[in-house]
């Protein structure tokens, strides 16, 4: 969803209507907290994170935690010795984010005072994931943790961008790489449940595809419509979608790809030498279709695609089961934002009813 951006000055989005800020984030509860991440800095090829999972809400309190855990991470484990300059990043309306500018280079620090390490964890997580595909570029997460006064930050690698969102055939080509390398043996989900913007995303593993998108994805989103806004047109269609679809996914293959989860022109952008770089993932292992749900968003061009299926060959049917990925993005936008995104929503569904005949 909205951004929060890694050394940017200005990034135009391709989105309309406008995407307002999110003034403020639902709770989230996990299943999983990560306590301690241990990320290797001397060299790419030592780069591994490790972590512990409790309970939720099951994070050990110490009565002497620092009043400045940020600076003591980077002065520490970050190799640095000194913080010459700290400043504010804008573009983001979940979180703060400043550079942490220091002899031993520049960092990224998200913070945000109203929630602990969940989501953070989730993001973190993530981004790790992707990078171990060694495919494309994302910022390398190094820290996640409490602050002393409530709320959480993290802190992840610093990338100074450049002046555009780079080539698009690059970027094609590169997350198609990053869907080919980044397999699951799990199936559908993910080790941690994140977040889609504000809304909490269920990533528990499931073997069925079809399931799990059903459940996880249109089903949560279609329950919440139903409970926020009392929606039973929607919600009653929605399911019924639900259960006839899966004739759209008939005759294809579906492998657990790696997703970034959310890939909208706000999270992709390029660093200094052109190459693409994605940025604040809702990490998940599922159908590669699917990392074109934002695609109304995204500004993908004709040569995106082309690159893109050079890696990942177009499945019979690809044209037929877009808007059924589409549905899940503009649900959450209708759940997060209001009505304005619900006659979209509601188009794709009365379409896929009609197209099934149910």
């Amino acid at each position: 969803m909205v951004a929060s951006y890694i050394g940017i000055s200005s990034l135009n989005s391709s989105c309309f209507p406008p995407r307002p800020c999110f003034a403020k984030r639902k709770p989230f509860a996990g299943k999983v907290s990560i306590i301690q991440w241990h990320v290797a800095l001397n060299s790419d090829d030592a780069y591994s994170i490790s972590f512990c999972a409790v309970k939720f809400g099951s994070l050990p309190v110490s009565a002497a935690m620092s009043d400045d855990p940020i600076s003591d991470w980077i002065l520490s484990e970050g190799n640095a010795t000194q913080i010459t300059r700290t400043s504010p990043i804008g573009g983001g309306c979940i979180n703060n984010a400043r550079r942490y500018d220091t002899d031993a280079g520049s960092f990224f620090v998200k913070t945000n005072r109203g929630i602990g390490p969940s989501m953070f964890e989730g993001e973190a997580l993530g981004l790790g994931s992707m990078y171990e595909t060694r495919t494309i570029r994302v910022p390398r997460p190094f820290k996640v943790g409490p602050l002393p006064t409530g709320g959480s930050y993290i802190v992840m690698e610093f990338i100074e961008f450049g002046a555009s969102r780079g080539n698009q055939s690059v970027l094609g080509r590169k997350l198609a790489e990053m869907h080919k390398a980044g397999k699951s043996e799990k199936g559908f989900g993910f080790d941690v449940d994140n977040t889609i913007g504000s809304t909490p995303q269920i990533n528990t593993w499931t073997s069925d595809w079809i399931e799990f998108y059903g459940k996880h994805r249109l089903g949560y989103q279609l329950k919440l419509a139903l409970n926020q806004y009392g929606d039973s047109t929607i919600y009653q269609k929605g399911k019924r979608l639900v259960k006839n679809m899966a004739p759209l996914f008939q005759n294809i293959v579906i492998e657990p790809c790696l997703l970034h989860g959310d890939l909208w022109s706000g999270n992709i952008s390029s660093d200094k030498n052109g190459e693409p770089v994605i940025l604040d993932p809702a990490c998940y292992y599922g159908h590669n279709e699917a990392e074109f749900g934002m695609s109304w968003c995204a500004g993908f061009g004709g040569s995106f695609y082309n690159a893109y299926f050079e890696v990942m060959p177009k499945q019979p049917g690809f044209e037929k089961r877009r808007e059924i990925y589409l549905l899940y993005h503009y649900l959450n936008h209708y759940n997060l934002f209001g009505s304005s995104y619900r006659s979209s929503a509601m188009s794709i569904i009365d379409d896929y009813l009609l197209m099934l005949g149910v």
